[in-house]
C-alpha cells in the first residue's frame, strides 16, 4: 500500500520507519475498505479508527500512530487526517495529550455507556435500539408536526443542509443525521423525547460503521435515498401533516434498519 507496509532494510534509521504493530493493525483494517473515492478520504480515515476502537484492536490508553504516520499509512494529507481526529475527539473516542499524540480514552464511550462486549451483543444491541426508535421516532414526527414552530423548522433545515453538503463534499455527515432526528425531537416540545434521542445517539452515528465492518460490506456510501427520506419527513412536519410525518418516519425507520443489515445495499 506504501512504503509503511514493506519490509525495511537494517539499520537505526530504517528500525525508526518500521511499522509498529499499531500501524499493522491499522492498515489491515484499511485494507478492507476497498476503493474510496477521493472526497470521502476523511470519512475513510475516521471509520478505520473507530472500527479499530470498537473492536479492541487498539486498546483503551492506547497511543494512536502520529498524524504524519497516519496520513502515510492511508495515502492521504495530515489534514485529512486531522478531520478524522477531531472528529473522534468530539465523539470522545481519543484524547489529545500536549507534546504526546492522541490517546484512545480509557474508557471510550462507544456504545452510550454500556461496557464492552463482543460483536454479537453489539450487534444485538443496535437491533435494540432501532426498535426501540421505530416505537419512539413515529410519534416524535407526528407531534413535531402538530407542535413545531419556525425556529424548530430552521433547526431541521439546517441539520438537512449541513447533511447535503457534507455528503456532497465527503466530510464526516453522521452528526448531521443524527442532529436532525434530535431536532424533530425537540420540536414536540417535551424534552423526554430528546432524551431518549440523546441516549441512542451512538447508534445512530456509529452502527452502520460496526456492521458494515462484521458483516464485511463494501465502505459506507450514503445515498441519496436517505437524504430525499429526511426531506420527505421535513416537508411533512412543515405542513403540519401529523399522520403523514408519522407514517414516513416509520418507513425511513425500517429502511435505515434494511440498509444496515442487507450487505449488498448502500447505506
Amino acid at each position: 500500500m506504501n512504503s509503511l507496509a514493506t519490509p525495511a532494510a537494517a539499520g537505526p534509521a530504517d528500525d525508526a520507519a518500521r511499522p509498529r504493530p499499531d500501524l499493522d493493525v491499522l492498515a489491515e483494517v484499511a485494507s478492507g475498505l476497498g476503493y474510496v473515492r477521493a472526497e470521502r478520504f476523511a470519512e475513510r480515515v475516521y471509520e478505520s479508527l473507530f472500527y479499530a476502537i470498537a473492536t479492541g484492536k487498539i486498546a483503551p490508553g492506547g497511543r494512536l500512530p502520529s498524524e504524519m504516520e497516519l496520513a502515510a499509512l492511508f495515502e492521504v494529507s495530515r489534514p485529512v487526517v486531522r478531520q478524522a481526529l477531531d472528529r473522534l475527539r468530539e465523539d470522545q473516542l481519543v484524547e489529545s495529550r500536549r507534546g504526546s499524540g492522541s490517546y484512545v480514552r480509557a474508557k471510550p464511550d462507544l456504545m452510550g455507556g454500556l461496557p464492552a462486549m463482543d460483536p454479537a451483543k453489539r450487534v444485538s444491541h443496535i437491533l435494540e435500539g432501532l426498535e426501540l426508535r421505530r416505537v419512539i421516532e413515529p410519534e416524535c414526527a407526528y407531534l413535531a408536526a402538530l407542535r413545531r414552530t419556525d425556529a424548530d423548522l430552521r433547526d431541521m433545515d439546517r441539520m438537512l443542509t449541513g447533511y447535503e453538503e457534507a455528503d456532497a463534499s465527503g466530510a464526516i455527515a453522521h452528526h448531521h443525521d443524527y442532529g436532525f432526528h434530535r431536532a424533530i425531537a425537540a420540536a414536540t416540545g417535551n424534552q423526554r423525547f430528546v432524551q431518549v434521542l440523546k441516549s441512542l445517539e451512538y447508534d445512530v452515528s456509529h452502527a452502520v460503521n460496526l456492521m458494515r465492518h462484521l458483516v464485511h460490506i463494501q465502505p459506507w456510501k450514503r445515498t441519496r435515498a436517505a437524504i430525499e427520506e429526511h426531506r420527505h419527513i421535513y416537508r411533512l412536519i412543515r405542513d403540519q401533516d401529523a399522520e403523514g410525518a408519522r407514517n414516513v418516519m416509520r418507513a425511513h425507520i425500517e429502511k435505515a434498519r434494511s440498509r444496515m443489515l442487507n450487505s449488498g445495499s448502500e447505506t
